[in-house]
């Protein structure tokens, strides 16, 4: 028999997380490779002591922000192909609520990462404890079942040994390819510093398979038939393509049946840009290339996508008389959306099957003489809004996409979530690579650049890391600068500056909404703001974090700065003014539309004309049934 090991709880728990591995195709990672931390009272005496007692089995990263530290997580998790994660832990009360957008974001996006939120006393000496929220219908609520909606997995650890299954359901959820997302043990303070007599089995080595479920046979043959029966087929890439490293199976379906190949935003990549069959981004977002192979298509087989709204301009896009859908999706609730055809599997296994099921089969040379000819022609449209004219002008916001076009290898990675930059970037980025393209778009979450970037320099060390960020985002969270000063991590910040929220106050200015409180100016006498810019310099705010900082005025000096930026061994940052799209050729308009609902009734005249364009778009939509 074996024997057992006298630990606290928080102490057992470091052991083992140090001792969980993941094993796809041969390829062996540790699943949890660190710790991030912000303590207080409700982890410090517990996990922080563990960390410190077992440093030299667990990685300890100090973080500035709780909601920062999941986006960290997350952006090392997507790096490493969902592979690898870290931990993150924090205090009770308001550490623990923070961490609810970086859960939220993990989940919609299928990234597996480990929470572990201090909570209140589970023998409540004294009740209630600071930071303690009372809830006078149920004793057994805290903070931390704010959790439960936005967690894949989620248990309160109320004595020692109920961490042995918790921790053991805990890495199942993290691992499995279709359930993955937040997983919260959410840990009493007085739990984490007792002590138990664990079972040395529980501290043993183990493997967690990444399973490649195979597809059904009968649903192949199914998809096979649906294909070989389309005159104008066409495929969305999801971001499922790269959760299965699956990007060469595509290109081989893809180079064996001529059919073009869209991509979401978290699919981006699956094929390189200059792939023949490579269309581009798709929905509200995307190219006209794919735009109007979608309107025309009638078979659109969609891999490792969820069908979101932008994808499907909110049902207008998929226009073609009886078009139809075949779904390949690890995940059967995603696989049955469109009433699709399902085929439920690995999204590398299903292609691989699929392509085997079609052998011979390929789209008609007009077809894809004709896709063909639309790429050309859309390249050309990125090339005109990347063109630089003046190297002593300020340069446009797509132009800064232009110049790192030039500059970046195969190897670099781009990050970016939120404001308008998403939108460039899908219709005009070129993709070298599976892992360049790094978009959060699942939940577009303002403040996540930053962090994620540290997360995948820490996955892919010595790959250029950059992170994308608009002021309106940087405003929302700066703070993760100071955690790559301190721990040297080589990312490069570039800074946009225009003032405002760009995106939303286009928007509003479409719905009727006349840019109203988007943009960063001094309130006028007459209520609006429409005053001189704010005196704010986020290229100070970022010097003052501890960050090199570079001012780029021109785009010649723009230039030189992302070369230099590349180039640099340590965190560094470029800040750039850039010249606003109604003075200066911006990027393409949107190619889809995207359903934001517009006052039924108004008495403003942009409000009026807002909702006839509504409706008239709003007639288009359809339900594929």
């Amino acid at each position: 028999m074996s024997g057992t090991v006298r630990l606290t709880t928080a102490q057992a728990l470091v052991r083992f997380l140090a001792r969980q591995h993941t094993e796809r195709d041969g390829d062996r990672r540790r699943l949890i490779g660190a710790t991030w931390g912000i303590f207080g009272h409700g982890n410090v005496a517990g996990l922080g002591q563990a960390l410190v007692e077992h440093g030299d089995e667990m990685p300890f990263l100090q973080g500035r922000n709780e909601q920062a530290m999941v986006h960290a997580a997350v952006g090392h998790a997507r790096q490493s192909g969902r592979l690898a994660t870290h931990a993150v832990t924090t205090s009770i009360g308001p550490g623990a609520t923070n961490l609810v957008t970086g859960a939220a974001l993990a989940t919609v996006n299928h990234l597996p990462v480990l929470l572990l939120p201090g909570d209140v006393f589970a023998a409540r000496p004294a009740d209630p404890v600071l930071q303690q929220l009372e809830v006078p219908y149920a004793g057994d609520v805290s903070v931390n079942d704010c959790l439960r909606p936005v967690s894949a997995y989620f248990d309160r650890i109320t004595r020692p040994e109920a961490l042995v299954p918790a921790a053991l359901q805990a890495m199942r959820v993290l691992t499995d390819p279709a359930a993955t997302g937040a997983v919260t043990l959410a840990l009493p303070q007085d739990v984490q510093a007792e002590a138990w007599d664990w079972p040395e089995e529980f501290f043993a080595e183990r493997v967690w398979p990444v399973r490649r479920q195979a597809p059904d046979p009968a649903e192949v043959a199914a998809a096979a038939r649906a294909v070989r029966a389309a005159a104008r087929p066409l495929l969305v890439a999801g971001g499922g393509v790269h959760h299965s490293a699956a990007e060469d199976a595509l290109r081989a379906f893809a180079d064996a049946t001529g059919i073009p190949v869209a991509s979401t935003q978290a699919g981006k990549g699956s094929l390189r840009h200059d792939h023949p069959a490579d269309v581009g981004g798709i929905g509200h977002t995307g190219t006209a290339t794919a735009a109007e192979l979608a309107r025309a298509a009638d078979l659109v087989i969609g891999v490792g996508t969820r069908w979101t709204d932008f994808t499907t301009a909110s049902g207008t896009l998929f226009a073609g008389d009886g078009v139809r859908f075949v779904n390949l999706n690890v995940a059967p609730y995603d696989a049955h959306k469109m009433a699709g055809t399902t085929v439920v599997a690995d999204a590398r296994a299903g292609l691989e099957a699929l392509t085997r099921a079609l052998a011979g089969h390929r789209v008609e040379p007009a077809y894809a003489d004709r896709y063909t000819s639309a790429k050309e022609r859309w390249e050309r449209r990125v090339d005109a809004a990347y063109a630089v004219d003046d190297p002593a002008a300020r340069p446009t916001q797509t132009q800064v996409l232009g110049l790192l076009d030039e500059l970046v290898g195969d190897e670099d990675v781009v990050i970016n979530a939120a404001g308008s930059l998403p939108g460039d970037l899908h219709k005009l980025w070129r993709a070298r690579s599976p892992r360049q393209y790094h978009v959060e778009y699942g939940y577009s979450c303002m403040g996540y650049e930053i962090p994620a970037a540290i997360g995948v320099s820490l996955a892919a060390p010595g790959a250029p890391v950059w992170a994308l960020v608009g002021d309106g985002t940087y405003l929302m969270m700066p703070t993760e600068i100071v955690t790559a000063v301190q721990e040297d991590v080589p990312i490069k910040v570039v800074i946009l500056q225009n003032h405002g929220y760009a995106s939303i106050g286009g928007l509003s200015e479409s719905v009727g909404g006349e840019r109203f409180g988007t943009a960063y100016r001094h309130r006028a006498p007459d209520g609006t703001y429409t005053g001189a810019p704010l005196p704010v310099d986020l290229a100070a705010n970022a010097a003052s974090l501890g960050l090199p900082v570079t001012r780029a005025k021109t785009v010649g000096e723009l230039r030189a700065a992302l070369r230099a930026a590349r180039a640099a061994d340590g965190p560094t940052c470029v800040y750039v003014e850039t010249e606003t799209a109604d003075t200066v050729s911006g990027p393409p308009p949107a190619q889809a539309w995207w359903d934001v609902p517009v006052a039924e009734t108004a008495t403003r005249p942009s409000a009026v004309r807002a909702r006839e364009e509504y409706d008239r778009h709003v007639s288009a939509r359809r339900r594929h049934l």
